[in-house]
């Protein structure tokens, strides 16, 4: 197993194996979600817990801890239904570094009590760097999701316009897509003219929002 880069206080090691049954139970799952445990995941360990009382930084009502979650897959894909299960099951923000073999990705999604908004993966092997100081627990939070955001979205002071940037430019990104891919398979002359209008039009607003550097 690779070894993490976290480099955190020893205080905040909790290093420990999580039975795959544990959300079996906690879940009631079906047998395909639970078969989708078994063949996806091999192992998880709870290896770190990020709190007042071990990282010396305050939590706050939305943020009381954060736990840091390695599990081991059985294959170079991150299974996220059973991440959103695990989400589910455990009240607290959850960094997850995915491991398979010598290959490390890295998840977590935006939670706020019981709701659970977008996710986001890295590529595998990416080279992130996450922040853990700020002045409350909320603030390390953010830090961390906002390693995962695009840098055309950091420029804004507010957290919830960050994501909401990111989310603009990834869905006008899949947009884009999906328009070219359409407009290459598209017989009709005058189908093609409109579906390029709609493009040039999604590709100006994309400009907009990242400056010109997507």
């Amino acid at each position: 197993m690779m070894k993490d880069d976290f480099k955190l206080p020893k205080e905040t090691l909790v290093n420990k194996f999580v039975a795959k049954s544990r959300f079996y139970e906690r879940s009631k799952l079906s047998s395909k979600l639970q078969k989708e445990f078994v063949d996806k995941v091999q192992r998880i360990t709870w290896k770190y817990k990020l709190a007042e009382n071990t990282l010396g930084i305050a939590k706050t009502e939305a943020v009381t801890e954060i736990q840091i979650f390695e599990i081991e897959l059985k294959e170079q894909k991150v299974p996220k239904n059973v991440v959103k299960i695990i989400d589910k099951s455990i009240p607290y923000q959850i960094l997850y570094r995915f491991v398979y073999e010598e290959n490390v990705t890295y998840g977590i999604s935006l939670k706020n009590g019981d709701n659970i908004g977008n996710y986001y993966f890295s590529d595998w092997n990416t080279n992130l760097v996450f922040d853990f100081t700020g002045i409350d627990l909320e603030l390390v939070y953010q830090k961390l999701v906002k390693a995962f955001l695009r840098d055309e979205a950091k420029d804004k002071d507010d957290f919830d316009d960050i994501v909401s940037t990111d989310q603009k430019i990834r869905t006008l990104e899949t947009e884009i897509v999906s328009l070219e891919s359409s407009i290459q398979k598209e017989k009709q002359f005058n189908r093609k003219v409109e579906l390029h209008k709609i493009l040039l039009k999604k590709k100006t607003l994309l400009t907009d929002i990242t400056g010109g550097s997507e």
